[in-house]
């Protein structure tokens, strides 16, 4: 069954610099239907992905380009996945066609690895250094993604226990299994409650609540 991405955004009334928001969400590697990678929007402001790129470990800025993803709304997640074909990925997950995923990068995640963003200039933006082995306590995110307990984790650049759980079918996040075997949540954002503003006041920029995505069955 296909599903869709209802996005509900409560923004605050402050008047703010736009900022770039933009954060890794979920990952999952090794998935029976290609890894997958997560990008959410935490701002208030469209943001323009022209010149974006993904790498690994590696952290070199360009390696795979995310400029396909086009400007990305607020709240919206979007997508990157090893595997060949967007529409396979979709299918494997029953995403609608509006989710935006990129497919076929080649710099593939192993068990202890990290997800690095880097904006248009070459700046990293965001980064994920994680792994069971590497960091006791952590999940081991191999056909289940990881996923973070609160906005706070998404502010570290690396997992920590008790930041980041795995994906359970019909957990707080709206998991569920694929096709395949694989369970996450991947295109859709949905994280509550929301920390204290001033545990997150770097992380949000000012916003008192950041919009969240939720899906619902078309």
């Amino acid at each position: 069954m296909m599903r869709s991405l209802s996005l509900a955004a409560a923004l605050a009334s402050l008047s703010v610099p736009a900022l770039a928001q933009v954060h890794i969400t979920e990952w999952m590697y090794q998935g029976n239907g290609g890894e997958f990678i997560e990008f959410t929007n935490l701002g208030t402001e469209p943001v323009d992905f022209t010149g974006w790129s993904y790498d690994d470990d590696s952290r070199l800025p360009g390696v795979f380009s995310l400029s396909g993803f086009g400007t990305v709304a607020p709240g919206e997640s979007v997508l990157i996945t090893e595997n060949p074909s967007a529409a396979d990925f979709r299918a494997a997950w029953g995403l609608a066609d509006a989710v935006k995923v990129l497919a076929g990068y080649t710099n593939n995640l192993g068990r202890n690895d990290e997800i690095n963003l880097f904006d248009a200039s070459g700046a990293l933006v965001d980064r994920l250094a994680y792994g069971d082995q590497n960091f006791p306590g952590t999940p081991r995110t191999q056909n289940s993604s990881g996923t973070p307990t609160s906005l706070q984790a998404l502010g570290a650049f690396t997992v920590e226990p008790g930041g980041w759980v795995l994906s359970v079918s019909d957990d707080a996040y709206g998991s569920w299994f694929s096709p395949a075997g694989d369970v996450g949540n991947p295109g859709v954002f949905a994280l509550s409650p929301i920390p204290e503003p001033g545990s997150v006041a770097l992380l949000l920029a000012g916003l008192g609540l950041v919009g969240a995505a939720v899906r619902r069955r078309a």
